[in-house]
């Protein structure tokens, strides 16, 4: 039999119960886009601050995914290191959610499937959002790097002079994007031209 390493298409987006329920919102509009599949699960609190933050429910998320699940479903197939994917992105990450996977403990769809995420060594990211950060965060976010995830608090960068809310938030989640390798064009790269546009500018 002859192996072939083929690159899995498929994707886990957890929404967990922190603001900035729109990274979840716009990574999922453009993993579709980008023709990647999506598992979504949504926390209760996750649900509560969507409808908070953008006026979409746990079912109005469901319906920007492929397949979504209960965040009870513990038995879902995310749950499996058998079900093959090409990562997780936790968007936004709460503290809560950062200690369970940090402590190995699993209530949840979420926090089992960024489990099974890190023992299987894929790539695991979450957004964590929380200010300011208290030692016991610290810690737990040295301990989910230490296990192999990727800590990426969406701090926004403005060198490229974004005009718009929506500009900011396609940088973070272009960049987050690019962790599981999905390049998008949906932010301006720096690079030698980005730099000498933005001299000239400075310039004039």
């Amino acid at each position: 039999m002859e192996l072939v390493d083929v690159p899995v298409r498929r994707m886990i987006v957890a929404v967990t119960g922190a603001s900035g329920v729109i990274y979840a919102v716009r990574s999922l509009d453009l993993l579709r886009a980008a023709g990647i599949e999506t598992h979504l699960v949504v926390t209760k609190a996750g649900s509560l601050t969507s409808s908070y933050e953008t006026g979409l429910d746990a079912a109005d998320l469901a319906g920007r995914a492929d397949v979504a699940y209960h965040h009870t479903d513990v038995g879902a197939p995310i749950s499996s290191g058998s079900f093959l994917t090409g990562g997780m992105l936790i968007a936004p990450a709460s503290m809560r959610t950062l200690g369970e996977i940090a402590s190995g403990v699993s209530s949840s769809l979420v926090s089992r499937a960024a489990d099974v995420t890190l023992k299987e060594r894929r790539r695991l990211v979450l957004l964590t959002r929380e200010a300011p950060l208290n030692l016991v965060h610290l810690r737990n976010m040295a301990a989910v790097t230490e296990a192999g995830g990727i800590i990426f608090p969406p701090v926004p960068a403005f060198y490229h002079n974004p005009s718009s809310l929506e500009e900011i938030v396609d940088h973070t989640v272009g960049r987050t994007l690019d962790q599981f390798g999905i390049h998008t064009d949906v932010f301006p790269r720096w690079d030698a031209g980005l730099r000498a546009a933005l001299r000239s500018k400075g310039d004039s």
